[in-house]
């Protein structure tokens, strides 16, 4: 099975095509604030020798981290099964990460770190040994001072703006190479309608006042 694997959530936004489990051709951008979702996908394909027509699978993370874009790039995937009829993965950021920090090196018990901002921190346990990547607590919302207890404590990982907050911490981002790898795992295939980003806070909108008629001038007092 061909799979393109579009990862989006953090500051790194990478693309990447897998034969199976056998990344193929990979494309990234770090910094700035648009996403060149197309031109990183075209990179990808090209590197692969492979046409669009060839994708089979396409996997998205979905977070938690950048809402917008993981919007992006659930987005593109919707589209492409719209167009193509392939398959979709959605598949938690957090456990590319979990991969990530098993190949390199991270053992023992492991806490994966995303900035939640509020002064607060998506995290989840792993135990990681040199044949293993098993849950030991999943992904939940913490403070920063459970989070500074966790890194004292044992390993963790996190992006680089962890990393100046705590020292000690093993700098990773999710990577679409990764999530097309678990993509490889799996068959839990979905419909594109129910795709949503991992987001633990209730979303709360504030509904906004009917608006007031405008008066005439002309008839003002």
């Amino acid at each position: 099975m061909k799979i393109l694997a579009i990862e989006f959530s953090s500051e790194l936004r990478s693309v990447a095509v897998l034969d199976r489990s056998i990344v193929r051709g990979q494309a990234a951008e770090q910094g700035g604030r648009n996403t060149r979702a197309f031109a990183l996908i075209q990179q990808a394909l090209e590197e692969a020798q492979t046409q669009r027509e060839e994708i089979e699978c396409v996997a998205v993370g979905l977070g938690p981290g950048s809402y917008a874009g993981i919007r992006t790039a659930i987005a593109v995937a919707q589209g492409w099964q719209l167009a193509r009829g392939v398959r979709l993965l959605g598949l938690s950021s957090v456990e590319a990460l979990a991969q990530q920090a098993h190949t390199t090196g991270l053992r023992g018990r492991v806490h994966l770190l995303i900035d939640a901002q509020r002064n607060e921190f998506y995290t989840a346990s792993y135990r990681i040994e040199s044949h293993s990547v098993q849950i030991e607590l999943p992904l939940r919302l913490i403070s920063a001072l459970e989070a500074d207890a966790l890194v004292q404590k044992d390993p963790a990982a996190g992006d680089s703006d962890l990393a100046r907050r705590w020292p000690q911490l093993q700098v990773l981002l999710p990577d679409a190479a990764a999530i097309g790898q678990l993509a490889a795992t799996r068959t839990d295939f979905v419909s594109g309608d129910v795709l949503q980003p991992i987001y633990l806070r209730e979303t709360n909108f504030v509904k906004a006042p009917p608006p007031r008629p405008l008066t005439d001038p002309a008839n003002a007092p």
